[in-house]
């Protein structure tokens, strides 16, 4: 996902901040634009701006975060087309100094071990900085309680870490994220590691995939002309996973964000097999899903799966621009659609639909 904001982007220097400790309680958050659902249907985009949407669903509400830059955010709703009006707060803001302060991207809530835990990344003011945080919050509704912040989370190498997700496989829970190999950017890759509990990491980082295809390796920086000390960046980022029959699906958004050619790619694994093995993976050449000049959808990418609350249906939720050249700032918005089937057991998502196109409300919502 890169800058949210497309600032910072050139601003590549080290630097290293000691943590401290912070939790608060939700407050109301402003309200945002209404969209325009009907009793049957919806429109995309559901808000007017979400980077890297997440959603997840528990006791009839779907719980939604986004990426704001500035603070944690969760919004509430029986129906995924009433997104625009949900209940929604603020339930964490960050210290005003601190290796956790700044460029606050990608927050996930999950429902692990009868807990609510949010992933988070963020830096000091460097985006070398960037690392991945948790807090967890023991309320039934995670828009209630109070929030903890249980710290950092990290492998060995305590390295470059963006766009957390976990999940659990045959009583194990695994997280994956996107992050750089070594101390310098120029690449960004998906690894994969254990965790001994939703807040600590129990094993050792595997890659399970780097950027090796053309269709992944569109990231310029520079300019004709121009000189930086990374003038480019290959780009696997925003993991995530899809369980289906026995097989473990990952996507993730390959190419930069700053480019309309950021796509989704996946990653497939026996769910039997050992999934820190990174031969167990199994990755496609083309990209699964991308833009789609024809519908006005650019830059799809950094997505997530939501089961239609009767379970009959599959969705996936994702971002994109409206128009070419909008890159990696606050224009990108929150898209939802239907997928299906293959008959080999992978997931067809189809095309992006085009804004302001109708599509039937997710089956067994109530609103």
């Amino acid at each position: 996902m890169m800058h949210w904001f497309n600032r910072g982007i050139k601003a590549l220097a080290a630097g290293a901040v000691l943590s401290s400790l912070l939790f608060t309680s939700p407050v109301a958050a402003q309200d945002p634009q209404p969209g325009k659902p009907t009793d049957r249907a919806f429109v995309n985009p559901l808000l007017p701006g979400g980077p890297d949407p997440w959603i997840t669903s528990r006791n009839g509400f779907y719980y939604y975060m986004a990426t704001t830059g500035r603070n944690l955010q969760i919004w509430k709703t029986r129906s995924i087309a009433d997104l625009a009006t949900a209940e929604h707060v603020i339930v964490w803001s960050p210290p005003a100094t601190g290796p956790y302060s700044r460029d606050i991207w990608a927050p996930e809530l999950h429902f692990l071990r009868g807990h609510w835990y949010i992933y988070f990344a963020a830096d000091g003011g460097d985006n070398v900085t960037h690392r991945l945080w948790v807090l967890e919050n023991e309320s039934a509704d995670p828009t209630k309680g109070q929030w903890k912040f249980k710290g950092q989370i990290t492998d060995s190498t305590n390295r470059w870490a963006i766009d957390a997700t976990v999940f659990e496989n045959k009583g194990h829970i695994y997280m994956l994220w996107s992050g750089w190999e070594g101390d310098k950017n120029g690449q960004q890759n998906i690894y994969i590691a254990e965790l001994s509990n939703p807040w600590t990491v129990g094993s050792e980082r595997v890659r399970i995939s780097s950027p090796e295809f053309p269709w992944e390796q569109v990231g310029d920086l520079a300019k004709p002309g121009e000189v930086l000390a990374v003038p480019h960046v290959n780009v696997n980022e925003g993991p995530e996973v899809l369980q289906h029959g026995d097989s473990v699906f990952v996507t993730y958004s390959g190419s930069a964000c700053w480019t309309d050619s950021y796509a989704l790619g996946m990653l497939r694994a026996s769910a039997e097999s050992n999934l820190l093995d990174a031969a167990s993976w199994h990755k496609s050449d083309r990209p699964v899903f991308w833009q789609s000049p024809e519908a006005h959808v650019y830059g799809t990418g950094h997505n997530s799966f939501f089961k239609s609350p009767d379970g009959k249906e599959d969705w996936i939720l994702y971002h994109a621009n409206d128009a070419p050249g909008e890159g990696c700032g606050n224009r990108r918005s929150p898209r939802a659609q239907p997928f299906t089937w293959n008959e080999d057991g992978t997931p067809n998502f189809g095309r992006p639909l085009p804004a302001n196109s109708p599509i039937n409300r997710p089956s067994g919502e109530s609103h």
